[in-house]
C-alpha cells in the first residue's frame, strides 16, 4: 500500500470518551457488576456498570410513564432491565420459545418483543431477577452475550433457512460468524453463570485477541441477505453479505461495508448511510474477512466522540478504496469482482409456503413485534400452544414477524387447527402498508425516546388506512417505519414513508426510500403532528394512486414526480 494511503489510516485525534475509560478499567467487562447486582438498596446500578451491562445483553431502563409521580413521591425511578438474546439468524426451538414465554411472565412484563434484528427482548426484569433469568436462558442453549454493547451484535440472515438449501447454508454461516466474533472474556460466565475465575490468571491482551481491552468504538452489525429478498436490509449493516447463487449453488457473497441508520437531531455530520459493495468472497473466507473488517474499525474508529464512532464514519472519513486496500492487506488476498444480483423487496411473505424436503412454513403478521395476549386476540397463548406440539422451529424475522418453520406435512393439519383456533393471522385482513410497517419500542421503557412509536403507530395506521382505502391502495405494499428517536432501531431511513420522533406527538417525516432497501429517504416535513401528517399523506398518496406508472413503487414515484429529491448517498441525506 502506498505511503499516502498509510498516512490516511489514522484514528481521529482527541481524548478518549468516558465510555472508553470505563471499558479500559473494567477488567474485560467485569467492572463491579457482580457486586452491584447483589445490592438490594437500589433497583438500579451505577452508570459505569450500566455501560458494561450492555455487553452482557442488557440495558438498565425505567418506566417513563411513572417518572413524574415517583419524583413527586421522592422515590427513585421505577428501574428495570431489558434483556436481549443472542439468536443468530433468528432461529429458536419450541423449547426455547416456551422458556422465553415463561420468563416473560415470571420475571418480565408478560410480553415478548420480536426485534428488527431477529431476536427476543424481555422488558421489565427487576435487578434481583436478572441472574436467574440469564441462567434459565442458558439452560436452553441460548445466551445474551454481546446482544448489546461495543461488539459485534446479533448476526442477521434472510428468514426461513429451510426454504432452500442455500438458506440452510446461510443460516449456518450466520451462526459461525456470531460464535467466532463473540468476546472471549469469561466475565459473562463468572457474573451470571457462577463460573469460578481461575486464580492467578493474568489479564492480558490475549484475553481478547481480536477486540483488545477496549473492544470496538461502537456497536457493529452484520447481516446476510439471500436475493431476491432483502428482508434484513443488508445495506443498513456495518458489514453485509449478499448471497450469489449460480447453478443452484452458493458461489459466495458480494461484500458491503459502511452501512448504518443512526444519527443525531441537529448535527448534520451524523447521518444514515448505506453500505457499498466492495467485491466478492467465497463462503470459506467469510469469517476471515469479517474478523479483518472488525480490526480495521477497532484500530481506526473514532474513540473520542461516540456519535461519530460507527464504522460508516470510519469508511467515509478514510475513503472506501483506502479501507478496501487496507482490508486486502490484512487478509493477504484480494477480493473478487462483485457479481450481479437483484433485490425486489425488503418485506416478509405471509402465509403458508412449501420449502424443501416437504416442509412447510407459516409466516404470521405480528404488529409491532409485540407478543402479548390482547382481550380479543390471544396471540401469546396461541403461539405457546403451538410450541407445545411443534416439532420444527420458530424464525424471528427482521420485520418483527414470526415464522412457524419446518412443519412436516403430517403436522401441518394440527398446526393449522391451532392457527385457526387462536386466530393467528398472516394479516390478510390488514392493508399491505400496515403489514409493511415497523416500529421501535420507544416509550415507556426506552430512555432515548423523544416520541411514541410502537404504542402509537397502530393508531396512526388506522387513520392512514382510511386514506389508503379512499385511493384504492389497500393491496399496494409501501414500507413505513417509525422510531421514537433518530438512532434508527426500526431502520427509519429505509422506509418509503418514515417518521422520526422529535418531541412528544411530533415527528420528522421522510419520503423516497427504495422499496428494495437500496436508497435512503429524505426529510419531507419537519416537526409535525398527526393532523399535518395525515394532511400531507392524503396529498401524496392521492397523487401516487392517480399518477403512478405500472409497477412503480411509492418511493420511486415521489422522486420521479418531483415531490422529494433522491438521496444518492448518506452524506447528502440532510441536503
Amino acid at each position: 500500500m502506498s505511503k499516502a494511503v498509510n498516512e490516511l489510516l489514522k484514528a481521529p485525534a482527541g481524548a478518549p470518551s468516558d465510555v472508553e475509560e470505563i471499558k479500559e478499567r473494567s477488567n474485560y467487562l467485569r467492572g463491579t457488576l457482580a457486586e452491584v447486582m447483589e445490592d438490594r438498596i437500589s433497583a438500579g446500578i451505577p452508570d459505569d456498570d450500566n455501560r458494561l451491562m450492555k455487553h452482557h445483553g442488557s440495558y438498565l431502563q425505567d418506566d417513563r410513564d411513572l417518572r413524574t409521580e415517583r419524583q413527586k413521591q421522592k422515590l427513585e425511578p421505577a428501574y428495570q432491565f431489558m434483556l436481549r438474546v443472542r439468536l443468530p439468524g433468528g432461529v429458536a426451538t419450541p423449547s426455547q420459545w416456551l422458556m422465553m414465554d415463561s420468563l416473560a411472565h415470571k420475571y418480565g412484563n408478560g410480553t415478548l418483543k420480536l426485534t428488527t434484528r431477529e431476536t427476543f427482548q424481555i422488558h421489565g426484569i427487576l435487578k434481583w431477577n436478572m441472574k436467574q433469568t440469564i441462567q434459565d436462558i442458558h439452560s436452553t442453549m441460548m445466551d445474551t452475550i454481546a446482544a448489546c454493547g461495543d461488539v459485534n451484535r446479533n448476526v442477521m440472515a434472510t428468514s426461513n433457512p429451510y426454504q432452500s438449501e442455500i438458506h440452510t447454508e446461510v443460516h449456518a454461516l450466520a451462526q459461525k460468524l456470531s460464535d467466532d466474533l463473540l468476546p472471549k472474556s469469561r466475565a459473562y460466565h463468572e457474573i451470571w453463570l457462577g463460573e469460578e475465575k481461575v486464580a492467578g490468571t493474568p489479564e492480558t491482551e490475549e484475553v481478547e485477541p481480536m477486540y483488545g481491552p477496549l473492544y470496538l468504538p461502537r456497536k457493529f452489525k452484520i447481516g446476510i441477505a439471500v436475493p431476491p429478498s432483502n428482508d434484513i436490509d443488508v445495506f443498513s449493516q456495518d458489514l453485509g453479505f449478499i448471497a450469489i447463487i449460480e447453478n443452484n449453488q452458493l458461489a459466495g457473497f458480494n461484500v458491503t461495508i459502511g452501512g448504518g441508520m443512526g444519527m443525531s437531531h441537529g448535527d448534520t455530520q451524523t447521518y444514515p448511510q448505506l453500505g457499498k459493495v466492495i467485491g466478492f468472497v467465497t463462503p470459506d473466507k467469510v469469517v476471515d474477512l469479517a474478523e479483518k473488517v472488525i480490526t480495521i474499525q477497532r484500530d481506526y474508529g473514532n474513540r473520542s466522540v461516540r456519535k461519530y464512532a460507527r464504522f460508516k464514519y470510519t469508511v467515509d472519513r478514510l475513503g472506501l478504496e483506502n479501507v478496501k486496500a487496507e482490508l486486502e492487506r490484512r487478509l493477504g488476498w484480494t477480493l473478487g469482482e462483485a457479481r450481479d444480483f437483484h433485490f425486489d423487496h425488503n418485506g416478509d411473505r405471509y402465509g403458508w409456503q412449501k420449502g424443501v424436503k416437504g416442509k412447510w412454513h407459516f409466516t404470521m403478521f405480528v404488529e409491532g413485534g409485540r407478543i402479548v395476549d390482547y382481550p380479543e386476540y390471544k396471540l401469546m397463548t396461541g403461539i405457546r400452544e403451538i410450541a407445545k406440539v411443534h416439532k420444527g422451529d420458530f424464525r424471528l424475522t427482521a420485520n418483527q414477524n414470526l415464522i412457524i418453520g419446518s412443519v412436516s406435512a403430517q403436522s401441518k393439519k394440527k398446526i393449522d387447527a391451532l392457527i385457526d383456533q387462536y386466530g393467528l393471522t398472516e394479516g390478510r385482513h390488514h392493508s399491505a402498508i400496515r403489514r409493511s410497517a415497523l416500529a421501535c419500542v420507544a416509550f415507556p421503557t426506552c430512555g432515548l425516546a423523544m416520541a411514541e412509536a410502537e404504542r402509537y403507530l397502530p393508531t396512526l395506521m388506522d387513520k392512514i388506512d382510511e386514506i389508503i382505502d379512499e385511493n384504492g391502495l389497500r393491496n399496494k405494499e409501501i414500507t413505513i417505519r417509525m422510531t421514537g428517536c433518530p438512532n434508527g432501531c426500526a431502520r427509519h431511513a429505509l422506509g418509503e414513508i418514515g417518521f422520526i420522533g422529535k418531541a412528544v406527538g411530533k415527528y420528522n417525516m421522510y419520503l423516497g426510500a427504495a422499496h428494495d432497501g437500496s436508497r435512503l429517504s429524505k426529510m419531507y416535513r419537519e416537526n409535525i403532528g398527526e393532523e399535518e401528517i395525515l394532511k400531507e399523506l392524503r396529498v401524496v398518496l392521492s397523487r401516487y394512486a392517480n399518477e403512478r406508472q405500472e409497477g412503480e413503487h411509492f418511493g420511486d414515484f415521489v422522486i420521479r414526480a418531483g415531490i422529494i429529491e433522491a438521496t444518492t448517498d448518506g452524506t447528502n441525506f440532510h441536503n
